[in-house]
């Protein structure tokens, strides 16, 4: 059985990155390659694209359908280059650089093609800029005003050729914006390993559909939001809730909530011109009092009471499954805050849905808890409150409407707000967030922990997770066995991670868990196995890998996120989105929760509260099961049999 951890490339062997290494050290012969570009002599690893080559030595070359996530398709034509011994224009994106060769990239004839190309595609780009959501964040927008395209020679089109697709929870299309980049198709097979868009037709005539080109509710679409962040222009956006927030806000009648996860904060700033990964954390709490939102609440409280329950269901299961030998517990325990991830495991593996964990992700316990507890703790009807979630993803839309999510007796969270929809408000009513004072969130859930901060990045709730397990379990500090408490093992990028965790002792196991199991003495020495992915491609390696019983089926603890980067890249973060970006917000993201006095979730002093005045039975109980727990539904692979 091959590698699960090894790539796999769905794309044409034309299209993928490739670079031919005839040697692992870079001053043996032929290794490197010379090269000059636009009379800027550079060396470069010897398979290096044009394209990649210009980069290193700072020469700037337009394209619109490479993105540093995907692989080369080579489609657009805008990065045509002049190449010394070549008849013909030649795509940078594409062309290998051998030795001794001479490029120029913006001769006459270069740039007078470029202009061409765009022409063509406003040729048949229908819409105006200034009511498109991309208006002063497109690509095509940002060519044309930078080659001076003010008319349109091959002419435009007056009328609309598609009609809209408004049928997803969270991802619409308009496909008259569309260039056929296929970067949407090339996101949702190759980093994401759906498939739910295709290219049909040739030619001039080709077309971005889905399956039997059906409304994007309507098919196996995870509402991940990957294509849109990808996407370079308008043809798709997340669906926009502005109006209706604003109508909450404005009506006297009503309380309106905001709880704000830690991934929008690391990358708000980059609405308004700050370098990615700079927090502005506090700042964006003033802002939203302004806007006039009532509280302002730390979804990172609910990340830890989501660790506090979450790790409580694990060892029920591990109890049962090693010392009970009952057959039918469901192991590995996948965590399911990633609410794209739970409707890839709905489609594609449903038989593995008892291997979701029951609890809740932690934008869904502040909904349900927002309308019990704290509506109780403040004496609010709770018909009169509108809870909202800023969050970096659009799958939170869809995860705010799933029928299951109403045990609070009304919907849990009314509206999930994306972190480009709330800069966006802010920008409306003239709030500039960097310059703002800084403020605290409101109580009773204002307190939060390093442990919920790390949600936001790939691996971050595992550690969370063993943060809290090894101090519950073993009685000793998580700093005695990892420097500083930081569980590098499950931290980085690498697709899928894997890590043993040893348990040199049993206790004192505290009063929360003490209850839950007759002896602790079964943990004495045990290894924990854990795993982690990002991305649903990688998550299909680890499914499918669990599925044949290999390496990952022995694991006890695996968590799944399905956007690349983990929240930090979600598909309503910021746009662009390239791996350097998804990294500084992690820097962002890491050094929040050094700086947090208290870093471990079971110390959080308003979760211990949230258990002594109201989930008085403790964690799992029967009111938190009902209340912060729930269960998913099978859908069908091909034809879902609920949107």
């Amino acid at each position: 059985m091959s590698n699960p951890t090894t790539p796999i490339h769905r794309a044409p062997l034309s299209q993928q990155h490739r670079r031919v290494i005839t040697t692992t050290s870079p001053d043996a012969i032929g290794a490197q390659v010379s090269v000059t570009i636009d009379g800027i002599e550079t060396k470069v690893p010897f398979g290096t694209t044009i394209l990649e080559a210009a980069k290193s030595c700072g020469v700037s070359i337009p394209t619109l359908c490479d993105h540093p996530d995907l692989d080369v398709a080579g489609v657009c034509r805008m990065c045509v280059v002049e190449v010394e011994g070549q008849r013909t224009l030649q795509p940078a994106c594409t062309f290998p650089v051998v030795n001794q060769m001479r490029v120029r990239t913006h001769t006459r004839k270069v740039r007078m093609a470029r202009r061409h190309v765009l022409e063509l595609l406003l040729s048949e780009h229908h819409g105006e800029c200034y009511s498109c959501v991309r208006n002063g964040n497109c690509e095509l927008q940002s060519l044309a005003e930078e080659y001076g395209i003010n008319a349109y020679p091959f002419g435009h089109p007056t009328e609309s050729q598609f009609d809209p697709d408004y049928s997803s929870y969270s991802v619409m299309r308009d496909m008259d914006k569309c260039i056929r980049c296929r970067r949407c198709i090339r996101t949702c097979i190759d980093v994401q390993e759906v498939g739910v868009f295709e290219a049909v037709g040739r030619s001039d005539k080709v077309t971005i559909e889905t399956f039997e080109d059906m409304p994007l509710g309507s098919v196996v679409c995870i509402n991940c939001g990957q294509c849109v962040n990808r996407c370079p222009v308008g043809a798709l956006y997340a669906k926009d809730e502005t109006d209706e927030v604003w109508a909450a806000i404005d009506d006297p009648d009503k309380h309106v909530v905001i709880q704000t996860a830690p991934a929008p904060r690391a990358a708000m700033g980059e609405l308004f011109g700050l370098e990615p990964g700079t927090p502005v954390t506090f700042e964006m709490n003033t802002a939203l009092r302004r806007m006039g939102f009532d509280h302002v609440f730390d979804t990172n409280f609910t990340a830890d009471l989501t660790i506090i329950e979450e790790g409580t269901e694990l060892i029920l299961r591990l109890y049962k499954a090693l010392v009970e030998k009952d057959p039918d517990v469901a192991l590995p325990q996948f965590t399911s805050c990633s609410p794209g991830w739970v409707k890839y495991l709905e489609h594609f593996y449903p038989e593995y849905l008892p291997n979701a964990s029951s609890a809740k992700s932690p934008q869904q316990m502040f909904g349900a808890l927002i309308k019990t507890y704290y509506a109780e703790k403040l004496g609010l009807d709770p018909a009169k409150i509108v809870s909202c979630a800023l969050m970096p993803c659009s799958a939170k839309k869809f995860e705010c409407n799933r029928p299951e999510m109403v045990d609070s007796g009304y919907q849990d969270v009314d509206f999930g707000i994306t972190t480009r929809e709330l800069g966006k408000m802010f920008k409306e009513v003239g709030l500039h967030v960097p310059s703002l004072p800084k403020s605290d969130f409101d109580d009773p859930f204002g307190t939060a922990t390093g442990s919920g901060v790390i949600f936001g990045a790939t691996g971050g709730v595992m550690e969370s997770a063993l943060r809290t397990v090894i101090e519950l379990v073993t009685g000793l500090k998580v700093e005695s066995i990892y420097e500083h408490g930081d569980i590098l093992p499950v931290r980085g990028f690498d697709g899928v991670k894997y890590a043993e965790i040893t348990i040199p002792q049993v206790g004192p196991v505290p009063d929360i868990l003490a209850h839950l199991v007759p002896n602790w003495d079964w943990l004495n020495g045990a290894t924990l196995k854990v795993a982690v992915a990002h991305g649903t491609a990688n998550a299909k390696k680890v499914m499918d890998d669990i599925k044949a019983g290999g390496h990952f089926s022995e694991c006890h603890f695996v968590e799944f996120m399905a956007c690349p980067g983990g929240c930090l890249g979600g598909g309503g973060q910021p746009i662009p989105t390239s791996p350097e970006i998804r990294a500084a917000r992690a820097k962002a993201i890491y050094a929040e929760d050094s700086a947090y006095e208290i870093r471990k979730s079971y110390e959080n002093p308003a979760v211990i509260q949230t258990y002594t005045e109201f989930l008085t039975e403790g964690p799992c109980g029967e009111k938190s099961h009902k209340l912060l727990h729930t269960d998913y539904t099978a859908r069908g692979k091909h034809i879902p049999q609920d949107v």
